[in-house]
């Protein structure tokens, strides 16, 4: 009985999260490009990332700002829910006016594609941490001319998770570390189809058990942010891993979409803005 539970709760969560992914696309106009209204002012880069990590070449969208003198913007990777072309869905108008409000404090950014659901963690198909430390992070840099000293993480659902994942492997490289509506469970039954290999592997990359061991401080002296809608399937995931970090989670009202995500941008940019600003 117990185990049919487990994964009628998984199938639920899964439907949720294409659920999710689906809304946001409806909303989604195409491909922001340099020059048009929905950039505002943003020069906007597409390009690929070939990978010896994950042994695939994937896209990659950048952005910069409007403006900004002459001194090197910090540098925002801002990861993609579960969805093969994800990265566009945050690559949007909504999320550049956010950014473009934040005139000069706003940051360089880029959205790393993490394929259909892979979490963003090391498993069988590849090291999709190493990818975006030592692949995404690294040409970003180059390519946008961004500080290399001042670096944030964060992500809306499959991404909050990944952020959380990729940051504790390397806890003195992010100034900030966030997660939007972070996809989280609490026991390895309970995840999502396609999350994870297995149990071994999600026991290797259970950032709620490492937090209730070592706290925040697995995360060294980086800045956490942590928020979900008060209707979201993840809430008591999310609850519980604020809980183990010493931090405040901010409910808003929604449910895990696109609805959400959008009518929060300006709030998630003006924590990492803040956050690289003093870093």
């Amino acid at each position: 009985m117990r185990r049919r539970r487990r994964i009628a709760v998984g199938l639920l969560v899964v439907v949720l999260l294409v659920a999710g992914v689906s809304e946001a696309r409806r909303h989604w106009p195409g491909a922001v490009r340099t020059g048009s209204a929905a950039a505002h002012g943003a020069r906007i880069l597409r390009y690929d990332v070939r990978s010896r990590f994950v042994h695939r070449t994937l896209p990659q969208v950048a952005a910069v700002p409007r403006g900004g003198g002459s001194a090197r913007r910090p540098l925002l990777v801002f990861l993609h829910g579960r969805g093969s072309d994800g990265q566009e869905s945050n690559a949007n108008g909504d999320f550049f006016a956010a950014l473009a409000a934040l005139g000069t404090r706003a940051p360089a950014v880029v959205f790393p594609s993490g394929g259909e659901s892979s979490y963003w963690h090391p498993r069988a198909d590849g090291d999709w941490a190493r990818y975006v430390l030592d692949e995404v992070i690294p040409q970003a840099i180059k390519r946008l001319h961004a500080d290399p000293r001042r670096v944030a993480i964060g992500g809306i659902s499959m991404g909050g998770y990944g952020a959380f994942e990729i940051a504790r492997l390397r806890p003195t490289r992010f100034c900030a570390v966030g997660g939007h509506s972070p996809a989280l469970w609490l026991q390895a039954g309970d995840s999502a189809a396609g999350a994870f290999d297995d149990a071994e592997d999600y026991g290797h990359n259970d950032v709620l058990a490492i937090a209730r061991k070592r706290g925040r401080a697995a995360w060294g002296t980086a800045r956490l942010w942590l928020d979900g809608g008060t209707q979201d399937p993840f809430r008591s995931g999310g609850d519980a891993f604020a809980a183990a970090l010493g931090i405040h989670m901010r409910h808003w009202p929604g449910k895990h979409e696109g609805n959400y995500w959008r009518t929060h941008y300006a709030s998630y940019l003006g924590f990492y803005a803040s956050a690289l600003a003093n870093c």
